[in-house]
């Protein structure tokens, strides 16, 4: 795969006349390499439903009059840029008022057109419908017609239906459509056989042809899902509705998976489909640079304008952070990621999302990628398939209640010396009745009072001695066996018509409401939903004990670093060349209107410094890349030590290893 990619939507109302009169091949190809780019993805057909091309299978715009697709891709193909080709698949607008029968309907055997960040949206076919044969035609003239570099089909994945066609299904199979279990295993079924005749009608033209079915996001846990694709593509605009921890949660669950995958980010100030709407160059040069840090190739979406002539404004955007990408590749690629930390997310768990914090990501979740971000811990996020004895600590974030498998691992886990992080009702049995791993407390109840206080035997690094308002549901808990790191408070008593007092919540009685952080041979238990409060709350308190936490069970962690709280590191291994890679990133997003996160400013930080463990290797030559400027370092005892003059957003530093005799 390509590095430096451009997913550009061209999703264009018939309403809209002269489609493309303005396109240039000079000019399309002049922008891209002002871009600095070599893959860009070209559509076949929009979700309006018109194909950009003369088609057998379906109807060119009725305001284009020459093949835009073919144009596009010769055009992009002699100047040596890929050109995958999309495909709407979920969507067909001028279908749907033709054909409603084939739309997806809910339990109320209503349709519904797609809401959330438009005003007016989209209808959502259903693949266990006829439309899926008209699909399957419309892909294979695309492939048969045109030598595309892939294929990316939009808006799939597994989905509840209940229309005609499924409901009648179920009840030949002698199912009953009102059991939700069986229209769930139904959609499971239906998404299965839709990417497999996919994959066989492509490649019965073109064998080992790319394809992605995007979903706009990678679910953890379901290493099946991921298998239908050859690639995976990470959608994540992060100020179109994903925001800035949704990446790194994403990226370091996809790296394990064995697979090319990249970042999609946008060039749009919000979501898709923004005409005027651009992001700050350092905006991009941030957003690719993590991508790169974590493993991953670059994508950008935009918007061709229904004219056909490539915004020279956006890609001299774009091309301020591709121009930067196109220096570091040879240092990002196939490369793995090293990690102290392994996060079981609530989704890898197969727990669910609940209250959600934003597009794809539970509360809990994003406050644990957080705080592993800000506190400078290296991190993979893992599902079940993944070998926990890889990792030193294992983190349970407040709601993965242990059974079967899950339980298997966590013993094995704990007999070779691993420790575990478990908060809130992490480690219970489903039903919640008592531990059933080993956290050297016995649970007595979900604990009355909220919020209460935790009062820490410690001293937090950035606090006084104080006891802390915990917002979220804690457990009440006794010790059994473990040593008490910090105590619960209870208030007064809880908030309500009858008995309030002052403006929020009742103060602190400072009676003893039992332990509220507990170490044990396994582990460290905290007894708080103290992700999911990060993550609504962001309070200073739960970081600090959640890094002290890890800190404490890490004592031999890998690195450490004076990066402040909004830089990332990461490290990753790239074993053909005999080296590690020290990624270091620094961008403060701010908050600008409602509910959108911008960076514009990125302040230089100076004088950071890095420890590092080698575990055994002896470090030959450590440099700042692309630069290729030598940098001091100390070596002692498989540790070595430097400093970084000056980090401006991103900068790479590569530790050449010395040969294993």
């Amino acid at each position: 795969m390509r590095f430096r990619q451009i997913h550009l939507d061209f999703h264009t109302s018939e309403m809209i006349p002269d489609i493309g009169k303005q396109f240039s091949k000079q000019q399309f190809q002049e922008m891209l390499q002002v871009g600095h780019v070599d893959s860009i993805t070209i559509f076949a057909k929009c979700h309006h439903g018109w194909a950009y091309f003369p088609s057998e299978t379906n109807e060119m715009h009725p305001h284009l009059d020459f093949d835009l697709l073919g144009a596009q891709l010769e055009a992009a193909h002699e100047i040596g840029v890929k050109a995958p080709i999309y495909v709407s698949a979920g969507f067909d607008e001028k279908l749907a008022r033709r054909h409603p029968e084939w739309l997806m309907r809910d339990e109320n055997d209503q349709t519904n057109w797609v809401k959330g960040f438009m005003t007016a949206g989209w209808h959502q076919f259903c693949l266990n419908s006829p439309y899926l044969d008209l699909l399957i035609s419309q892909v294979e003239e695309v492939v048969r017609k045109y030598d595309g570099d892939g294929v990316f089909l939009d808006i799939v994945g597994v989905r509840t239906c209940y229309c005609h066609h499924c409901v009648a299904d179920l009840r030949k199979e002698g199912k009953d459509p009102r059991n939700k279990g069986d229209i769930v295993a139904l959609g499971e079924r239906v998404y299965a056989n839709y990417t497999r005749r996919i994959r066989e009608a492509v490649h019965a033209i073109k064998p080992g042809l790319g394809i992605f079915h995007n979903a706009g996001h990678i679910s953890q846990g379901r290493r099946d899902l991921a298998a239908m694709n050859s690639h995976l593509e990470l959608e994540s605009l992060p100020t179109g509705g994903w925001g800035y921890d949704h990446f790194p949660l994403s990226a370091r669950y996809a790296q394990l998976l064995g697979m090319d995958f990249l970042g999609m980010t946008g060039k749009f100030h919000t979501f898709w489909g923004e005409f005027g709407g651009y992001k700050h160059p350092n905006a991009l040069r941030y957003e690719t640079a993590l991508s790169l840090a974590n493993g991953a190739r670059c994508s950008i979406g935009d918007q061709l304008h229904p004219g056909g002539l490539m915004d020279r404004g956006t890609y001299e955007l774009i091309g301020a952070a591709y121009s930067e990408v196109e220096r570091k590749e040879a240092w990002v690629t196939d490369t793995v990621n090293i990690a102290d930390v392994a996060l079981l997310t609530s989704e890898a768990a197969g727990v669910g999302i609940s209250n959600d914090s934003s597009m794809f990501t539970g509360r809990a979740d994003a406050g644990a990628v957080r705080m592993l971000l800000e506190g400078k811990f290296l991190f993979d996020v893992v599902d079940l398939d993944v070998d926990f004895n890889a990792y030193k600590v294992l983190i349970l974030p407040d709601q993965i209640v242990v059974a079967g498998k899950l339980k298997i691992k966590l013993d094995d886990f704990f007999k070779q010396g691993g420790k575990v992080l478990a908060t809130g009702k992490s480690g219970l049995d489903p039903e919640g009745k008592g531990f059933v791993i080993d956290m050297g407390v016995k649970h007595l109840m979900e604990n009355p009072y909220q919020p209460d206080y935790f009062r820490p035997g410690f001293q937090l690094a950035n606090l006084g001695d104080a006891a802390h308002i915990m917002y979220a549901k804690g457990q009440k808990v006794e010790l059994n066996g473990g040593t008490e790191l910090g105590r619960r408070e209870d208030p007064y008593f809880n908030r309500d018509v009858f008995s309030f007092c002052s403006h929020q919540h009742t103060p602190n009685s400072e009676k003893t409401g039992g332990p509220g952080m507990v170490e044990s041979a396994n582990g460290i238990y905290i007894a708080w939903n103290v992700f999911e409060d990060y993550a609504v709350k962001g309070s200073l308190a739960h970081k600090e004990s959640v890094v002290y936490a890890l800190n404490r069970l890490l004592p031999g962690k890998t690195l450490t670093t004076n990066l402040p709280a909004q830089g990332i590191v990461t490290l990753q291994v790239q074993a053909s060349e005999g080296r590690i890679v020290n990624h270091l990133l620094y961008a403060s997003p701010v908050k600008r209107g409602e509910d959108v996160e911008i960076i514009e400013d990125i302040l230089p930080v100076y004088e950071v410094s890095v420890s590092l463990r080698l575990e055994g290797r002896t470090a030959e030559r450590v440099y700042l890349a692309p630069q290729m400027t030598p940098l001091d370092f100390d070596q002692k005892d498989g540790q070595i030590e430097y400093v970084v003059p000056k980090l401006e957003c991103h900068q790479m530093v590569v530790i050449d290893l010395a040969k294993s005799e």
